[in-house]
């Protein structure tokens, strides 16, 4: 269906390119500092889940229709500033818990951007959808490496198979290293950086998506 040289050239590339920081990896080293890997990979599943709907909207050429209309990429674009901005702010105004053994511990008490499995979920497939770059990127992304004398569907499933296991991959190693970081402080003033880290990477993020053009 692919030959082998395509698929080592596309799992390359996909390697180096989702290894670089974006909104995606930014996020998922928030949530390993917040919510641990558990949460961190109910937040990566979420991408994922998205970044699989945005292939099969690139595949019947949404993603084309998005780069013709500036208008329709300014909306999103600004709609996934405004939602990771606000993810920021949330995370930085956070409050400080009582001392607390591990992440684990501190995921479990009640805060305005500590969610269960489903909200992290959410968060996770919003931060993905409300990047129109994905969608665009991709439309441009996957033709180079289908053969159109060959049924596009399975080659189309191959890639984007591939490219969700490579993701969900960096997403977790971004996550362990939030965590990691997340581990070392305790006590108030250190929780307090800890918020003010997050919600510093999401704005970031935020504004790595504010800067995305066609």
């Amino acid at each position: 269906m692919i030959s082998t040289q395509t698929l080592v050239i596309f799992l390359t590339t996909c390697f180096f390119l989702s290894a670089t920081p974006g909104p995606n990896m930014l996020s998922a080293l928030s949530m390993g500092m917040r919510h641990g890997l558990s949460g961190a990979a109910w937040g990566g599943i979420g991408m994922c889940l998205s970044l699989g709907l945005l292939a099969g909207l690139s595949a019947l050429g949404v993603g084309v229709l998005l780069k013709t209309s500036p208008l329709a990429f300014t909306i999103v674009k600004w709609a996934g500033v405004a939602y990771l901005t606000w993810l920021g702010i949330q995370a930085w105004r956070a409050p400080i818990r009582d001392a607390v053994g591990s992440v684990d511990d501190a995921t479990a008490t009640a805060g305005p951007d500590r969610r269960g499995q489903l909200g992290l979920l959410g968060q996770g497939l919003l931060i993905t959808l409300s990047n129109p770059k994905a969608l665009v990127f991709m439309a441009a992304f996957f033709p180079q490496f289908i053969d159109p004398q060959r049924p596009m569907a399975p080659q189309l499933t191959i890639l984007v198979v591939t490219m969700l296991i490579i993701e969900f991959g960096w997403i977790m190693t971004y996550a362990v290293g939030g965590k990691g970081l997340a581990l070392r402080l305790t006590g108030a003033a250190a929780q307090r950086w800890l918020n003010r880290m997050t919600g510093a990477l999401l704005i970031g993020a935020g504004l790595l998506l504010a800067m995305a053009s066609l």
